[in-house]
C-alpha cells in the first residue's frame, strides 16, 4: 500500500513515515487569487482567467518499499 497526500505540509515530511505528496505552490496561488480579485473589484472591463500552476511531487518513504522486501 502507498499513500500520497496532496498539499505537501511541513508535516508530510516529519510524519514518522514521510508523505509523499503533491506541492501546490500555496504563497503564488493567495497571490494571484488576491490580484484577480483586486483587478475583478477595480476594473469593470476585467475578464476572468484561468490560471494554471505546475505541481510537483514530492517522492518520500510513504511510497517506497523498504530495499530488504523488494524482491530480486
Amino acid at each position: 500500500m502507498a499513500i500520497v497526500g496532496y498539499d505537501d505540509i511541513e508535516f508530510a515530511a516529519a510524519a514518522t513515515v514521510p508523505l509523499t505528496s503533491v506541492h501546490q505552490p500555496r504563497r503564488l496561488l493567495g497571490r494571484s487569487a488576491t490580484e484577480l480579485l483586486l483587478d475583478e473589484y477595480n476594473n469593470p472591463e476585467h475578464k476572468h482567467q484561468q490560471i494554471l500552476f505546475t505541481p510537483e511531487l514530492v517522492v518520500r518513504a510513504s511510497t517506497h518499499l523498504p530495499s530488504q522486501l523488494v524482491q530480486r
